[in-house]
């Protein structure tokens, strides 16, 4: 599939099918996140994959934004190994993190599977319920699935800026 029209029609999936995800597609996903470009190539990334019922009740307990996805993969970095620009000295490791969720969205979607990106979390309480390290900053929370026969797109999904609204050429004015 050309990455344009993939890119088209893949949408924010809110309703999951009760079916476990294969292994062989949970390791293409993660191959997507270990591809994915990262500043300076120190890949700070790092994947806390909840595949089991009981860890991923847990999810409720930080967002009601789970839908009942089989699989979740919450994105991280690791501030001790991001890249820091050395004019102000700031933290590409949330780039490099939204990057390697995109990539991961993706790859689910060219698999047959949905996913929706989560930003809407306690990320106090991802860290206590999972243990995740104070070194790691917590980006995004992916559930992924198959679709249920009632998944559709929302009905924002294909309301687009014109590309004129948006971009500017040799000057922002």
């Amino acid at each position: 599939m050309d990455f344009l029209e993939l890119a088209k029609e893949r949408y924010s999936c809110r309703s999951f099918k009760d079916k476990k995800i294969e292994k062989e597609k949970i390791l293409k996903i993660l191959e997507a996140a270990r591809v994915a470009p990262t500043a300076v190539n120190f890949q700070p990334q790092r994947i806390l994959v909840l595949d089991s019922k009981e860890k991923i009740e847990n999810l409720s307990k930080c967002t009601p934004y789970g839908w009942g996805a089989p699989l979740v993969f919450i994105i991280c970095y690791d501030k001790d190994v991001s890249w820091k620009r050395k004019y102000d000295l700031k933290d590409e490791g949330i780039v490099d993190a939204s990057i390697v969720t995109t990539h991961m969205m993706f790859e689910a979607y060219s698999l047959g599977l949905g996913s929706t990106w989560v930003g809407a979390f306690d990320p106090m309480k991802i860290r206590e319920v999972y243990n995740i390290p104070k070194n790691y900053e917590i980006v995004s929370i992916l559930p992924v699935g198959y679709p249920s026969e009632e998944s559709r797109p929302s009905d924002m999904h294909n309301k687009r800026n014109e590309i004129d609204s948006f971009t500017f050429y040799n000057e922002i004015k």
